[in-house]
């Protein structure tokens, strides 16, 4: 396979990731009207996988400084699985359930005054963590596709030099992942 064939492969599935994420997230295309059942369990599934990510993570990066590289790829491969069902989960989660908004007790979609004062400056500190958290996860996945490409096929210099980057944003987004789980949490009411 050449560059140009993994490049345009790689931001055409990028391309579909987000446009699929936009569409069901802004309810494009009508949503059951009872929410299943299921549908609470996925944000604490949502953030076991990235967790569970973030773990895998640093241990694929320990093995790597220690030249286990067998061990490495595996751990590699196993996480970016787990994260593409997370992105699965996640896509099914916000298409299925009601938007939840940061502060909002009485689960009626809206913040009173009395709710932003109970809220406080913590929801300042949310918001902050969700918008990084979401702009950085949108743009991670071209790298982790190119630098799995590149380890896969052992280019070994192309593949650090993208790593150099991917690694930790993809870090950052799984850690802030379950951070954003925890602080918004409360507030589910479906």
């Amino acid at each position: 396979m050449t560059d140009k064939f993994i490049f345009r492969f790689v931001a055409a599935v990028s391309v579909f990731v987000f446009a699929v994420v936009l569409v069901l997230n802004r309810k494009l295309i009508p949503a059951p009207a009872t929410v299943p059942s299921f549908t609470h369990y996925l944000p604490m599934l949502n953030a076991i996988l990235n967790g569970t990510c973030s773990i895998l993570l640093l241990t694929s990066l320990y093995f790597i400084m220690h030249k286990k590289i067998t061990i490495h790829k595996r751990i590699n491969i196993t996480a970016f699985c787990l994260s593409s069902l997370f992105l699965v989960s996640y896509i099914l989660f916000h298409y299925l359930a009601p938007e939840t908004r940061y502060g909002d007790l009485d689960g009626d979609g809206k913040l009173s005054a009395a709710e932003i004062d109970a809220a406080g400056s913590v929801r300042y500190v949310y918001y902050v963590i969700l918008t990084s958290h979401i702009i950085l996860a949108a743009g991670v996945l071209p790298l982790i596709l190119l630098s799995f490409y590149r380890g896969l096929q052992m280019q070994v210099e192309k593949h650090k030099k993208l790593v150099r980057w991917a690694f930790p944003i993809w870090l950052y987004v799984t850690v802030t992942g379950v951070i954003v789980y925890l602080m918004i949490s409360p507030y589910y009411h479906f």
